[in-house]
């Protein structure tokens, strides 16, 4: 593959398979990272139909076709949470490499048996989840991991918006697996893990439920990591908190935040924050993410997101919501860590 556009086929046109196709249309041409769409599958031939024509690809009604027929090298799989594991299985018995958009199944006996799938056909299968691509979460990390603010103290996230959710799947438990717990908060649990290492345990709380649903619309989980380190995530659909910054992160030395429009850093003692980015590029961070697999497809880097990432963070909602269920405190199963712990960096 080296040398060679990475031909990727789409399986999904709701959405957020939208956003994969600006990403690829604002990929930089003549790279060692080059990618291209080579086809979209949807059970919807419509809804397959008019992103293909917007891609300039071709369309198929199915995953089976477009592993068949559109001679891809990777394919995205960005369909409802329900159908991860049996597309993705499938892909991978024909032994294509697959990256399966957030969260990677409904439970972790799932996650775990597509992992291993992976593992015995050879091919790279790892989970999409944006802000890991975003250029301001990297470096907030990288500002961790210098040490210049201290042991880590406090992680605090926010992902909350007044979102109508009525008729949607993500509302719906028997396609999403639950509610704004597992939507919104797997990608606070992966950026958690990404700035902190494991999870050692978990206590989740629902808020009034505002919206008419069959599943949860406000919900905080409280998070232990395995260095000690305290974690508050808000998660809501039906209230919107006047916040700039989504990630706020407490050192002994100093403080940092990620931002939507700026993101910034100060240490103890000084006046002035360091400004280090611009904020929330959706775009771009999946072209980083497409970017990051093609690159990883042709043995040039590799995956942000590892299988033992990917398992972990359904790990960690699951425990969530057994926590949710019993309204305790709840360990998180799984093995060490896939990241470094910068919790006492």
């Amino acid at each position: 593959m080296s040398g060679q556009a990475i031909r990727f086929g789409l399986v999904g046109a709701g959405a957020i398979a939208q956003s994969y196709l600006e990403a690829f249309r604002t990929l930089s041409e003549g790279t060692s990272y080059e990618a291209r769409l080579v086809g979209v599958a949807d059970v919807r031939p419509d809804a397959a139909a008019a992103l293909a024509e917007g891609a300039g690809c071709a369309a198929y009604d199915s995953h089976q076709a477009l592993a068949d027929e559109a001679d891809c090298q990777a394919v995205i799989v960005c369909t409802p949470p329900v159908t991860h594991a049996p597309i993705c299985l499938d892909l991978l018995a024909r032994r294509i490499p697959v990256l399966c958009e957030k969260p990677l199944a409904l439970d972790a006996a799932s996650a775990r048996k597509m992992v291993a799938a992976a593992e015995q056909n050879g091919v790279l299968f790892t989970m999409a989840s944006k802000f890991r691509y975003a250029d301001d979460v990297v470096r907030a990390r990288s500002i961790l991991e210098s040490g210049i603010l201290g042991d880590i103290i406090l992680f605090e996230n926010v992902f909350t918006s007044r979102v109508d959710m009525a008729g949607r799947w993500n509302a719906d438990p028997s396609v999403s697996g639950g509610g704004v717990l597992i939507d919104n908060g797997t990608h606070s649990v992966d950026l958690v893990r990404y700035f902190l290492g494991p999870v050692a345990e978990v206590h989740a709380v629902e808020g009034k439920r505002i919206q008419d649903l069959p599943v949860e619309d406000t919900a905080r989980i409280f998070v232990r990591s395995e260095s000690d380190v305290m974690c508050s995530i808000d998660l809501s659909w039906s209230l919107h908190k006047e916040v700039d910054s989504y990630i706020d992160i407490y050192g002994s030395h100093g403080a940092v935040r990620v931002g939507w429009a700026e993101s910034k850093y100060r240490q103890a003692g000084s006046a002035d924050w360091v400004v280090f980015g611009s904020g929330y590029d959706k775009v771009a961070a999946f072209r980083n993410e497409i970017r990051n697999f093609a690159a990883a497809l042709r043995g040039e880097e590799t995956l942000r997101i590892s299988a033992a990432d990917a398992i972990a963070s359904v790990e960690v909602i699951e425990a969530a919501y057994e926590s949710l269920a019993r309204s305790r405190w709840m360990p998180v199963a799984g093995g060490p860590a896939a990241v470094p712990n910068l919790a006492r960096a």
